[in-house]
């Protein structure tokens, strides 16, 4: 079998958490969509990262979510749970909930609204990697969380924690991302998690993207990586400027706003976001619906 830091490669979609008319977890809404995500190529599946709306979610909502995704996976790609909070208990709940599934990863965000030191970063990351025998692949998001994972406290946690395979950089500073890959090594797995940047950082070296385009466009976000991993940069390239309309659109509002809504105009879900997330605005749902047709998707005759 190869090996995780093998397997876990290419576009793993962070699939969104759809909910009922009712607001409750959608878990057969969430089968179907992971069943079309693995029919359509994508290499990699996870869940309740950002755009699996976590903060919305109880701790037994997310666990429920983990046991689904898991089963419905069944061992045909890698899954990679997002397990992240605030609270670091919560957390080591969540890391030790995915190990006993069979989880091949966990994803674990730089916590949010705590702002804590780099000196804190390294405890809290060190702490969670020791709790459990997963891999780990960490999320720096700086845009959310008000901090930045420094590649030297990234360095100081890798080798203290081997378990530490990865980082999802949703990070613009691109010399970060350099630094990264010269400091933990080229075989340190590095994720593009901003949708614009997916192309550029395979450039550098990324072992891939976590990107939300992908629950719209599965497949051609999973090409983009199976392009560069042939060597077909050009073909790449010209891909990677195809998706950027829709790269953009879906950020005109807070994610996972747009998605949803892109998603429901599909008919993959209802499209039903938790408060404090809002439905998207009149005017951003017709622009985003017009970009959608560019793409020749078939849509509803309304959106709901």
């Amino acid at each position: 079998m190869p090996s995780i830091q093998e397997r876990l490669r290419g576009s793993i979609t962070p699939v969104v958490t759809p909910f009922t008319a009712d607001n409750r977890v959608d878990h057969e809404a969430l089968k179907s969509l992971i069943e079309w995500q693995i029919a359509s190529g994508s290499h990699g599946i996870s869940v309740t990262g950002t755009t699996g709306e976590p903060s919305s979610l109880s701790l037994e909502e997310r666990e429920a979510i983990f046991r689904t995704t898991v089963e419905t996976v069944n061992h045909r790609v890698p899954v990679l749970l997002a397990t992240g909070s605030t609270n670091l208990e919560e957390t080591l709940r969540l890391t030790h909930t995915a190990e006993q599934l069979g989880a091949d990863a966990a994803l674990v965000i730089v916590p949010y609204y705590n702002r804590p030191s780099q000196e804190g970063l390294f405890q809290y990351f060190t702490t969670v990697a020791a709790s459990t025998t997963l891999p780990i692949v960490l999320y720096n998001i700086p845009g959310r969380t008000a901090t930045n994972l420094e590649p030297a406290t990234l360095k100081r946690i890798g080798l203290k924690a081997p378990n530490v395979i990865g980082v999802k950089e949703s990070n613009r500073d691109f010399e970060q991302v350099t630094k990264v890959l010269h400091m933990m090594g080229r075989d340190f797995l590095v994720y593009s998690g901003i949708e614009a940047l997916c192309y550029p950082m395979l450039a550098l070296g990324g072992a891939g993207h976590i990107s939300a385009t992908a629950n719209i466009l599965p497949r051609e976000v999973a090409d983009l990586y199976n392009l560069t991993a042939r060597g077909e940069w050009e073909k790449a390239r010209d891909l990677h400027y195809y998706l950027y309309p829709l790269n953009d659109a879906l950020f005109w509002e807070t994610n996972p706003g747009p998605v949803k809504a892109a998603l429901g105009m599909m008919g993959k879900i209802y499209p039903r976001l938790r408060l404090p997330l809002a439905p998207i605005s009149d005017a951003h749902r017709q622009g985003l619906r017009e970009i959608l047709m560019q793409y020749g998707l078939s849509l509803r005759e309304e959106a709901p």
